[in-house]
């Protein structure tokens, strides 16, 4: 096990430094102290070949003007939040209004847009990465001082773990993610359409026209939201569908996992022979397919496209704070919030 770093660029007068993490058996993971970014994993396919399976950039440049949050860490608030405010203790917080009327993803300056401080970890068996951030009072809106911690670790089973530690001195809102766009074909050879799926899931939230959950969840049993058995990512974005057309001919939807925390997410290109099993204690997954991903950029070398990464961002529910009946994103003053996350890769 090792770790290395380098010099990845500067950003408003701040170096950004990139580390690498390695394994005995060669996995690699390079994560950035900008935003935490996951910005390059290697594995083996089934005959041995290393590649990255994973969307990012080689400058700090392209992800300040090109980055769909693309492998960054995501707060205050992932997801939407309903017309960009929210009432807590009888107060309205009044957030920023960067996707339309609403408030996306921790706002114009989230967490995905900070220089964390980094501290390496190195252990017999793991390596890790632990970054510290203080998010201070009225940052982008939310209440709260709130000292957040995220730990990266990559250990000798081909695992990579992703916690989440935040503590407030107020009551605050509080639910992080990680946008990483998932490609398993190997330095994105083909698009995610014939990777298959599987999701212990029996329920799916229902989008407003603004990709806002409306309250309602959904059964997928007879939809193409039926993970359960495996299905490739095409049938969502083929289908007729209102859900996945309105989405944008894919999904984009949250989904309410099983509370037995065994493989409950596994993905598979069958081609490389790649599989990601994924592990959370989170009440849900954000399947986002990529509906969105156009623009005049590349993609170290590969021209953006619909449909060339998806993500499985393990959450609470998006805009839980206007949905009585979805688990609860309040944090409380003094207590800690915590989030985990395994990502195992096999062929």
């Amino acid at each position: 096990m090792r770790v290395y770093q380098e010099r990845f660029g500067v950003l408003n007068g701040q170096t950004v430094t990139a580390y690498t993490l390695v394994n005995d058996h060669g996995m690699e993971v390079t994560s950035l102290d900008y935003g935490c970014i996951i910005s390059r994993i290697i594995v083996p396919d089934q005959k041995g070949t290393k590649e990255n399976v994973i969307l990012g950039f080689d400058t700090v440049d392209d992800y300040v003007n090109h980055s769909p949050y693309f492998g960054a860490v995501i707060g205050r608030v992932a997801g939407r939040i309903s017309g960009a405010e929210f009432e807590l203790d009888n107060q309205v917080y009044q957030l920023d209004q960067n996707d339309g009327k609403n408030h996306l993803h921790g706002g114009k300056i989230g967490f995905d847009k900070i220089i964390w401080k980094t501290e390496v970890v190195e252990k017999a068996d793991s390596v890790a990465l632990v970054f510290t951030y203080l998010s201070k009072d009225g940052e982008e809106g939310y209440p709260g001082n709130v000292n957040m911690k995220v730990t990266y670790t990559l250990t000798n089973d081909n695992e990579f773990q992703l916690a989440y530690e935040g503590v407030s001195d107020q009551r605050t809102l509080l639910n992080v993610t990680n946008h990483t766009y998932f490609n398993l074909s190997g330095d994105l050879k083909r698009e995610i359409l014939d990777h298959v799926l599987t999701v212990n899931s029996n329920q799916f939230a229902e989008l407003d026209s603004e990709l806002i959950p409306t309250g309602e969840l959904l059964a997928v049993e007879g939809t193409p939201f039926d993970f359960t058995a495996g299905r490739k990512i095409k049938d969502g974005v083929e289908s007729q569908h209102p859900q996945n057309v309105l989405a944008g001919k894919g999904y984009d939807h949250p989904f309410v996992l099983g509370e037995n925390q065994h493989e409950q997410i596994v993905l598979k290109d069958e081609t490389s022979g790649r599989t990601l099993i994924v592990e959370t204690d989170q009440p849900a997954v954000v399947l986002y397919t990529g509906n969105q991903l156009e623009g005049d950029f590349e993609i170290r070398g590969v021209k953006a496209r619909k449909y060339l990464g998806l993500c499985l961002e393990t959450q609470g529910m998006p805009d839980a704070i206007h949905q009585p009946n979805f688990p609860s994103v309040i944090l409380n003053k003094g207590e800690t919030y915590q989030a985990k996350t395994k990502w195992r890769f096999t062929v």
